[in-house]
C-alpha cells in the first residue's frame, strides 16, 4: 500500500510539520520540503537537515530512505538521511518532460511507485558508515547493465573520472550476487594502488571482498565456489604473477604453457562475471587473452573513467562489446558532481649565456666519438627535455609555486593543496630538494615508484661527479630518513610505509601535507578532495592527461569553486584538444555487426604493417654478402680504417636507416605479437617471422657496437648536467594566457588583436589555429546569449558564417579578418554598441528592442506588451506559477488584437534582466 500525507504533525524535542511523508505499508520512507519558487531550494535542504537533529524529529528518521526537498523553479534535490547539502542530488532523465513546472517532473520520475522501491532496494548503501543513494547516471548506467546481463552480453560502461563508478561497481555487483543463480564477481585491476582502493570501497560498504595474493593464490579460489567476491590485478594471470614480454612470446604457447601449470581438476566454479577496471588499459595483451582465456565462459564488463580513443576504443570494443552506459565530463560538471577547471599557461623564458662556450665544451668532451655517437649525445643533451630540466628554470618553477603557496587562498590557509607532475623521477628529487630549503620539509614529499635500493646505483660511479642516478638514491634516501628521523638505511626499507602515510595526511590534513611531487603515481585512482592545484611540468597527453587534471575537479567544501591547472609544458593546445575529446566527440556505441568488420580491418592493416616492414628490412641488408653472418654484416655497415670522408658519410647513412628501420619493425611486430592467428599467420609463417625480428634485433645491437655508436651516457651525464646549469639560464615566469577572470572574447573585445599575442606560440604562429579558436568563442557566445533576442543573435550568426567563408577563401587579408572579428564580437558580447542597426526612439532599452526585432517590428505592439509587463509585475515574479501567469494574462489582454504567441512573449520576458 502506498500513501501520501500532507503537513504531518510530529512530536519530538520540538514538534515539526514536513509538507509531504511518504508511506509504504504503513512505513514512512520518504519526506519531501516544499518551497515558494521565490525561495531556494537549499532553505528546504538546511530544514530537512534541521528536523534530523536530536533537538527537533531525529526518531521520525529511523525508517527514512529518501530525504527530499523541491521547488517549481529549481525542481527536486533529493539524498538520503545526513546527506550534507551539497552532495544533494538532482534527477535527470532523457525523456519528454509533459509538465509545465520542473518540481512536477522530477517528483513524478523519482516518486514512481516502481522506481521508488526500486531506489530503496538496489541503490541504497553504507559507505564507511555514511549512508548514500545513487546519482541518475549510476541509476541508468546498471539498469542498462541489467539488460546486457539478461542477454548474455559484455559491453563497457564509461562514467567519468568522479562520478562514483566504484560505487557503481558494487551496487552492480550486489545485484548480480542477488538475482543470477550461482553468481561469483571477480574485479581486475592493473595498478596496486586501485586493487587496494577497490578492496576498500566494497570493505567500506560491509561486502568481504578477497584480495588474491598471488597467480596461483588466484586460481586456488576461483577453483572453489568461495569466496563469491574477489579481487585481482591482471598481472596475477601471468605464469609467475608478472606481465610477460609480448615482443617475444607467442599468444598460443603463452596460453598453452599457463594451462599446463593450472591444477588438473581446475574448471571455475559459478557463473563468472569479470569487472575490468580502467578497461582502456587492459583491453589488449597476453595477460587479458590468458585472462579470457581461463574463464571461457565469464562475462566481462569493462569500467573506464576516460572514453575510448581512436585504436583504443576499436580496440576495447572487441574485447568488451559495445557501450552500456556513458556519462561524460561535461554532464558531471553541469550536474555539479566534480568542480570544473581553471587553466592558466605559465612560460619559463630560457636563454643560451654563452653558445660559443657551449659549442667549445662540446667539442672537447666528444672529439673520441664517431658522428653518429656525437650525434646521440647532442640529441640526449640538447632536447628540450634534458634543457629544461636545468636548475634555473626549476627554481622558477619552485618559485612560482611557493609564491601562490603565500597568495592563493587555500593554499595559505592550508584548506586545500597542491600536487606537481614532473617529467623524470630525477626531476622530482631536485625540486624536492628545493622546496625542503625553502622551509618545506616535512610538508612536501615525492611519490614515485622509485625504491632507493643499492643495486639501483651499481656500476654509476665514473670519477666524474653524481650520475642521475647516483642523484636521485641520495635525495630519496635523505628524505626518507628525514621523515622517519632513523638511519638512510632503515628508513629506506619503509618506501610503502612512507608512501601510506603521506597520501594519507594529504587527504586528511592538508596544512601538514601540503604538495605531493609525482611522476606517474597517483595520476589515476587517487581522490584526494582537497588537492585543489595541479602544477604540470610534464609532456602529457590524451588519457594520462585527462585523468592527471581530473585529481583536482572533487568536490570539498564551499570555498572550492574549481580545480586549477597551472601548466609550465605549453600543453595548452592538447588541454583544449583534450577536453573537446572528452565531452563532444561521438562516443556511442557500434553496432553489434560491425565488430566483427573492426577487428578484420584492424588486423590486416597491423598485418600490412609487419609485412611491409620486415620486406624493407630484408631489403636494406640484401646487398650483405652470403653466408651473411656477423662478420658479413659489419663489413657492409662499417668502414675500415682509414676509409675516406664520402665513404663515411655513406656508411652513417646506411646504420642510421638500419637502426630506424628495425625499430619500427619490432613496433609493427610487438603490436601484433599476441594476435598472429588471428591476423591470418600460419604457426609456421609466425614462427619464422619472430626468428627474423629476433635475428635482425640483434644484427643492429652488433652493428652499434662495431661502429662505435653505442655511448656510455653516464660517463658525460655529470659534466652535461653541469654544462646545462652554467651556460642555461631563465626568467621568471610569464603568464600565457589567463581564463581565470577574462574569456577570450571579452579580451579581445577590450584589448583588440593585441590580445592574441598572449595566445601560446604554437596557435599564435598558426593562423588557422588562431582564427578556429576566434570563431568557436564567438559561436558559444551567440548561442548562450540567443534567449535574450533570438532575431539579433540569429542576424550575427549569420555575419560570422559570411566572415568564416570570406577567410577561407582568401577573400581578405588576416589582419582585415581580425580587425572584423573583432568588429563582430563587440555586437555579440555587447548589443547597444551595435550602431549599425537603427531603432525607432521609443526602442530605448534592451528589452523593448528584443522584442521589436522578435514580433514583427511592430512598434505599438511593444510598446503595449512592455507597459503591461512593467504594470503588472511583482517583486520576485520569475519563477512563480501565479505571478508569472498574471503577466501573461496582462499581455494576453493588451494584445488581443494582434493574436501574439503570448508564450512566446513570455519566453522572451523571462530572458530580459531588466524586467527581474
Amino acid at each position: 500500500d502506498f500513501a501520501i500525507a500532507e503537513e504531518v504533525t510530529l512530536k519530538g524535542e520540538n514538534k515539526k510539520r514536513p509538507d509531504l511523508v511518504l508511506y509504504v505499508n504503513g512505513i514512512a520512507l520518504g519526506v519531501i520540503e516544499l518551497k515558494r519558487s521565490s525561495v531556494s531550494v537549499f532553505e528546504g535542504i538546511a530544514q530537512s537537515l534541521d528536523n534530523q537533529k536530536k533537538d527537533f524529529i531525529r526518531n521520525f528518521f529511523t525508517t527514512m530512505q529518501l530525504v527530499m526537498a523541491g521547488n517549481d523553479t529549481q525542481g527536486l534535490r533529493y539524498g538520503t538521511i545526513e546527506t550534507t547539502a551539497k552532495h544533494y542530488l538532482e534527477w535527470k532523465e532523457d525523456c519528454v518532460n509533459p509538465y509545465e513546472y520542473i518540481l512536477d517532473f522530477h517528483i513524478s520520475r523519482i516518486c514512481q511507485k516502481q522506481r521508488f522501491l526500486e531506489l530503496i532496494h538496489d541503490f541504497m548503501v553504507f559507505d564507511a558508515g555514511r549512508k548514500k543513494t545513487c546519482r541518475h547516471n549510476q541509476y541508468f548506467g546498471i539498469n542498462a547493465a541489467k539488460k546486457f546481463i539478461a542477454r548474455r552480453e559484455g559491453g563497457i560502461i564509461w562514467h567519468t573520472q568522479g562520478s562514483g563508478k566504484s560505487l557503481t561497481m558494487v551496487w552492480l555487483a550486489k545485484w548480480i550476487r542477488e538475482n543470477v543463480r550461482d553468481s561469483r564477481v571477480l574485479v581486475v585491476t592493473d595498478r596496486t594502488e586501485l586493487d587496494e582502493q577497490i578492496e576498500k570501497v566494497f570493505s567500506g560498504v560491509d561486502e568481504q571482498i578477497y584480495r588474491s595474493k598471488s597467480g596461483a593464490d588466484l586460481v586456488d579460489k576461483l577453483n572453489k565456489p568461495n569466496p563469491w567476491l574477489v579481487c585481482s590485478l591482471v598481472h596475477k594471470f601471468g605464469r609467475h604473477g608478472e606481465e610477460d614480454d609480448e615482443s617475444t612470446v607467442n599468444a598460443d604457447d603463452f596460453i598453452s604453457e599457463m594451462k599446463k601449470s593450472l591444477p588438473a581438476d581446475f574448471s571455475p566454479k559459478g557463473d563468472v562475471f569479470v569487472f575490468v577496471d580502467e578497461c582502456h588499459r587492459t583491453q589488449s595483451g597476453l595477460l587479458h587473452a590468458a585472462m579470457k582465456s581461463i574463464l571461457p565462459n565469464a562475462l566481462f564488463i569493462g569500467f573506464t573513467g576516460t572514453p575510448l580513443m581512436k585504436e583504443d576504443k576499436k580496440k576495447s570494443v572487441e574485447v568488451f562489446g559495445t557501450y552500456i552506459h556513458t556519462y561524460k565530463f561535461n554532464e558531471a560538471v553541469s550536474d555539479g558532481v566534480v568542480l570544473d577547471l581553471r587553466y592558466e599557461a605559465r612560460d619559463i623564458d630560457q636563454r643560451v649565456k654563452s653558445q660559443k662556450k657551449v659549442d667549445e665544451w662540446f667539442e672537447a668532451k666528444t672529439k673520441d666519438l664517431s658522428r653518429l655517437g656525437k650525434l646521440q649525445i647532442k640529441q640526449k643533451w640538447g632536447s628540450m627535455q634534458k634543457l629544461l630540466s636545468s636548475r634555473a628554470r626549476l627554481e622558477q618553477i619552485v618559485g612560482d609555486i611557493l609564491m601562490d603557496f603565500d597568495t592563493k587562498p587555500r593554499l595559505k590557509e592550508g584548506r586545500g593543496n597542491a600536487m606537481l607532475v614532473c617529467a623524470s623521477v630525477y626531476q622530482a628529487c631536485k625540486v624536492y630538494e628545493m622546496f625542503a630549503d625553502a622551509g618545506f620539509m616535512g610538508k612536501c614529499a615525492i611519490v614515485t615508484s622509485y625504491q632507493p635500493n643499492a643495486a639501483e646505483i651499481k656500476g654509476e660511479e665514473t670519477g666524474a661527479g653524481a650520475t642521475e642516478k647516483l642523484s636521485k638514491y641520495k635525495i630519496y634516501r635523505k628524505m626518507l630518513a628525514e621523515f622517519f628521523e632513523q638511519s638512510e638505511d632503515e628508513a629506506a626499507k619503509r618506501v610503502e610505509e612512507f608512501e601510506q602515510t603521506v597520501k594519507k595526511r594529504f587527504i586528511e590534513e592538508p596544512g601538514q601535507m601540503r604538495l605531493l611531487i609525482v611522476v606517474d603515481k597517483l595520476l589515476t585512482g587517487f581522490d584526494a578532495p582537497s588537492a585543489t592545484y595541479l602544477y604540470i611540468d610534464k609532456k602529457m597527453a590524451d588519457h594520462n592527461l585527462f585523468q592527471a587534471i581530473c585529481r583536482v575537479n572533487r568536490l570539498d567544501g564551499d570555498d572550492k569553486d574549481y580545480g586549477y591547472i597551472i601548466d609550465y609544458k605549453d600543453l595548452f593546445k592538447c588541454l583544449e584538444k583534450t577536453v573537446k575529446d572528452y565531452t563532444k566527440e561521438a562516443f556511442e556505441g557500434y553496432d553489434k555487426e560491425d565488430v566483427a568488420g573492426l577487428l578484420k580491418d584492424r588486423l590486416k592493416m597491423a598485418k600490412e604493417d609487419l609485412d611491409n616492414a620486415l620486406e624493407a628490412v630484408k631489403t636494406l641488408c640484401e646487398p650483405v654478402k652470403a653466408p651473411k653472418n656477423q662478420i658479413d654484416y659489419q663489413h657492409y655497415f662499417c668502414c675500415q680504417p682509414g676509409a675516406q670522408e664520402e665513404e663515411l658519410s655513406e656508411k652513417e647513412a646506411l646504420r642510421l636507416t638500419l637502426y630506424q628501420s628495425v625499430s619500427k619493425l619490432i613496433r609493427c611486430f610487438t603490436n601484433i605479437a599476441s594476435e598472429m592467428p588471428q591476423a591470418g599467420y600460419s604457426k609456421g609463417e609466425a614462427d619464422m617471422i619472430r626468428q627474423e625480428v629476433e635475428h635482425y634485433s640483434k644484427v643492429r645491437d652488433e652493428i652499434k657496437i662495431a661502429s662505435g655508436d653505442v655511448v656510455d651516457m653516464k660517463q658525460f651525464e655529470p659534466a652535461m648536467r653541469q654544462m646545462l646549469d652554467l651556460y642555461i639560464d631563465a626568467d621568471p615566469s610569464e603568464t600565457l594566457m589567463d581564463f581565470e577572470e577574462l574569456g577570450l572574447i571579452e579580451l579581445i573585445v577590450q584589448k583588440g588583436t593585441e590580445a592574441l599575442d598572449g595566445l601560446p606560440k604554437d596557435m599564435k604562429n598558426n593562423p588557422e589555429a588562431m582564427a578556429e579558436a576566434i570563431e568557436n568563442n564567438v559561436r558559444k557566445t551567440i548561442v548562450d546569449e540567443n534567449p535574450v533576442n533570438p532575431k539579433y543573435y540569429e542576424q550575427m550568426s549569420v555575419l560570422l558564417d559570411e566572415l568564416i567563408e570570406q577567410r577561407r577563401q582568401q577573400a581578405i587579408s588576416y589582419q582585415e579578418y581580425l580587425e572584423k572579428v573583432r568588429e563582430l564580437a563587440k555586437k555579440v558580447k555587447y548589443p547597444a554598441s551595435n550602431t549599425a542597426k537603427a531603432y525607432p526612439e521609443t526602442m530605448d532599452t534592451m528589452a523593448k528592442r528584443a522584442l521589436y526585432d522578435n514580433f514583427g517590428n511592430n512598434e505599438v505592439l511593444v510598446t503595449k506588451i512592455d507597459t503591461a509587463v512593467r504594470y503588472t509585475k511583482k517583486a520576485e515574479w520569475l519563477g512563480d506559477r501565479f505571478k508569472e501567469k498574471e503577466i501573461a494574462r496582462a499581455i494576453q489582454q493588451e494584445t488581443a488584437e494582434y493574436k501574439v504567441d503570448v508564450k512566446a512573449v513570455m519566453d522572451l520576458i523571462k530572458a530580459q534582466k531588466e524586467y527581474h
